[in-house]
């Protein structure tokens, strides 16, 4: 029996032990993690809007499933690909093949100040040490005697107008008029502000423009500041530096202006290219070694003159794509070059107010919310995850509550 194993059981991975299960393979799922995380939510956890646990899944809960498969919780260490060992923390491991999806890394660019002082989410941690700096800064708000530490306190910077920065800064903002505002009758809401910087001249750029506008039409509404054409180039604890030398007094700095791959390639000897990425032949596999594959983020293809993107449908992708390409090969049968079919694109505003694209058709307001809303809780992993995050969100929707208003670690975020 030939042994498959898959490295990283992000949305590729995922889907490539899910193809090859029950299929006469030796399955061997590796990661340092012990469940999948639905990332795309990740920011409803950081503002208060859902449990961290809600949108995490146990990867052997999912084995249990996928017949021949195993699981093997570690840290990857390296490889010998001539010998086709892939060597982790818990000792080596022969394959037969390997599919590799690392997934992505916040890229800060080089800049190691921003580094320090800015927060991400790319991990599950993330998202509950982010909900704890903001509901710290709260309480910290109420106690503050100085007015300009006050207000800084409650100013919150968002660098990147993506969908991530988008869905960050519009979920934030309602938390503060909906709930904190509630929660700290002490703190006016016109001292609190939040900011979306944007190095282009406009937010999502992937999307059409006319998409691009309404968004920023309704993120004004709902009263986050906008800056367009700006660059943050350095922070400190309490302040934000744009290009120009212009200084915000911000307590709070949140970076998605960019992603590069995780070290998995390096680690792995793989060659690596742009953002870190490995170049893939058409078959997604790695020049020099057709047994190995490279998905996902960490998978450097271009298709029509450009680089795929680094998000979840191309990796589920070419997750089936490498699986099918294994068993095509082991059944001695022939299997077309992966080509990424774009099902369009989709960002949620806030309540009620979303963006789409399809099939060419522009979508936005409530249809596009819903839609949003559907297509995330469709592809979220358990049925139990998905009946608690329904019904937060519906509570939400009729009660304008978040009840995960929790400070989980009292030792108190710096900047």
């Amino acid at each position: 029996m030939k042994r498959v194993v898959i490295a990283g059981m992000g949305f590729g991975g995922v889907k490539a032990a899910k193809e090859l299960a029950g299929q006469g393979f030796e399955l061997v799922l590796v990661d340092r993690n012990n469940f999948h995380l639905f990332q795309p939510l990740l920011y409803q956890v950081a503002t208060a809007g859902l449990e961290q646990e809600s949108i995490a899944y146990p990867v052997r809960a999912l084995a249990r499933h996928w017949p021949g498969a195993r699981f093997h919780l570690a840290e990857i260490t390296g490889a010998d690909l001539d010998a086709k060992v892939l060597k982790t923390s818990t000792g080596d491991l022969h394959y037969d093949y390997l599919i590799a999806g690392g997934g992505s890394i916040t890229n800060y660019f080089g800049n190691d100040v921003i580094a320090t002082h800015a927060f991400d989410l790319k991990k599950l941690s993330d998202g509950e040490k982010m909900r704890n700096h903001i509901l710290w800064s709260c309480e910290q708000a109420v106690l503050e005697k100085d007015p300009a530490r006050r207000q800084a306190l409650m100013t919150f910077v968002v660098v990147g107008g993506g969908p991530t920065g988008v869905e960050f800064a519009g979920a934030l903002i309602e938390l503060i008029h909906f709930v904190i505002s509630k929660d700290y009758p002490e703190l006016k809401s016109r001292e609190s502000r939040v900011i979306l910087v944007e190095a282009a001249d406009r937010v999502l750029l992937s999307m059409p423009e006319k998409l691009s506008k309404y968004t920023a039409e309704k993120l004004k509404e709902m009263g986050v500041e906008l800056m367009f054409n700006r660059r943050v180039i350095g922070a400190c604890p309490e302040t934000v530096v744009l290009d120009g030398d212009e200084i915000i007094n911000a307590h709070t700095l949140f970076w998605s202006a960019g992603v590069c791959a995780s070290p998995l390639g390096r680690i792995l000897g793989l060659p690596t290219g742009s953002g870190g990425r490995t170049p893939v032949e058409a078959d997604l596999s790695v020049k020099g070694h057709p047994e190995v594959f490279a998905i996902g983020d960490m998978a450097l293809f271009e298709q029509d003159g450009a680089v795929l993107p680094m998000v979840a449908p191309v990796a589920m992708q070419m997750g089936v794509h490498a699986a099918k390409t294994v068993m095509a090969r082991e059944w001695g049968r022939t299997v077309s070059n992966f080509m990424y079919k774009d099902k369009g694109s989709m960002a949620t505003i806030g309540k009620s107010a979303a963006v789409a694209t399809t099939h060419g058709m522009s979508l936005t307001g409530r249809f596009a919310w819903l839609a949003w809303l559907v297509l995330h809780l469709y592809y979220l992993i358990g049925f139990r995850n998905r009946i608690l995050i329904l019904l937060n969100w519906s509570y939400y929707y009729w009660f304008h509550e978040r009840q995960v208003r929790l400070i989980t670690d009292r030792k108190r975020e710096s900047f």
